[in-house]
């Protein structure tokens, strides 16, 4: 079993910067990728990027390309998002994922077998 521990949220002005981090404990994960999704107030949840664990392959929703890299350090079993030019859209819960093998999407929530508690994100204007 994989347990998933984010860190990092908090309040940051419009335009500024933010990097969340997850650890994965309970066993080296060797899973296929690990990534973020994120839930706004009264809003469905939704992905924001994963990056495939052995190659690094990343993806990205349009929302967030080209203001947020995501990035791994297998050594330590942590996944991070770095977020720059943060938005007041942007404020949400973000929730750390895992998946243990490969799938055609990367946006589908059921392809991830676990799941952080969640960290809140405020963007402010």
């Amino acid at each position: 079993q994989v347990q998933l521990v984010e860190s990092g949220g908090g309040l940051v002005q419009a335009g500024g910067s933010l990097r969340l981090s997850c650890a994965a404990s309970g066993r080296t994960f060797s899973g296929y990728a690990m990534g973020w999704f994120r839930q706004a107030p009264g809003m469905e949840r939704e992905f924001v990027a994963a990056i495939v664990w052995s190659g690094g392959t990343t993806y990205y929703a349009d929302s967030v390309k080209g203001r947020f890299t995501i990035s791994r350090d297998r050594a330590k079993n942590t996944v991070y998002l770095h977020m720059n030019t943060l938005k007041p859209e942007d404020t949400a819960v973000y929730y750390c994922v895992a998946r243990e093998f490969n799938s055609a999407t990367w946006s589908n929530q059921r392809d991830y077998q676990y799941w952080g508690q969640g960290t809140q994100v405020t963007g402010s204007s």
